[in-house]
């Protein structure tokens, strides 16, 4: 889709009586999704010993040192890890952080992109994610799981059009705003600053864990600006004509 384009005009609702819009309304994928990531999470959590909790960890989770030559050598588990790390968790706090976050943006997004671009955009941002922090961690063993780099993705991807070119936040059907090309994004006021935000945000935990020390569960704020980055310039990639995705939102 080219980023020319007209902003889609609202649409005059019919005469007779108006369908009640449910209260939680959400793309079945999206609600799938979710329900995965809790599924996974309650297996781990409450199903299988600690042992094997361990080897999913080992076999699931994604470790920069997998991608020195003499572990790539050694098995095939760096070729999975970059997507799989995203559907575990460390507790329920962080699933149910991802997940408020993923309702979020991950909504409109969907609704533009539709079920099969989603899962490829979600498999493609976590592997972006997972890149950019092997790239400050090459050859570390720091075990990354969670699913924030793909919901930065879709934080990335949702800038691009849930703001109309006056700087607006679009309340209803943002998912078929016209997007933004990356010159307007950029000098779209609202834009910048819920980037500049996100990303003082994101670098502020890094300096923090950096001067802290902390050797225990930290957050991989580079993965989440990998995923990010991945979001807003990729997006042409996976998005489709507003009418397509009109189309798709009603069926949910």
């Amino acid at each position: 889709m080219d980023d020319t384009g007209s902003d889609a005009a609202p649409v005059a609702a019919p005469d007779g009586p108006r369908k009640r819009e449910p209260a939680f309304n959400l793309p079945g994928s999206l609600v799938a999704a979710l329900a995965l990531l809790a599924l996974i999470h309650v297996v781990r959590t409450y199903l299988i010993s600690a042992d094997a909790d361990e080897w999913v960890l080992l076999n699931f989770a994604f470790i920069a040192a997998r991608y020195l030559p003499e572990y790539m050598a050694a098995d095939w588990v760096w070729l999975w890890t970059p997507v799989t790390y995203s559907l575990l968790h460390g507790s329920w706090e962080h699933l149910l952080f991802n997940s408020f976050w993923m309702v979020a943006f991950g909504a409109p997004v969907v609704r533009r992109i539709g079920t099969r671009r989603f899962v490829l955009f979600w498999c493609l941002s976590a592997a972006a994610s997972a890149a950019l922090h092997c790239a400050f961690h090459w050859g570390e063993v720091t075990v990354v799981i969670g699913a924030s780099g793909v919901v930065s993705g879709l934080m990335g991807a949702a800038t691009r059009f849930v703001f109309s070119s006056g700087g607006e936040m679009a309340r209803r059907q943002p998912h078929l705003n016209r997007r933004l090309t990356v010159r307007e994004a950029l000098s779209n006021r609202s834009v910048l600053v819920f980037c500049a935000v996100w990303f003082l945000t994101n670098l502020a935990i890094g300096f923090g864990q950096m001067f802290a020390g902390s050797e225990g569960a930290t957050i991989a704020w580079e993965a989440h600006i990998g995923g990010f980055l991945f979001g807003f310039f990729c997006l042409p990639l996976f998005d489709r004509h507003p009418a397509a995705a009109a189309q798709e939102s009603g069926r949910g």
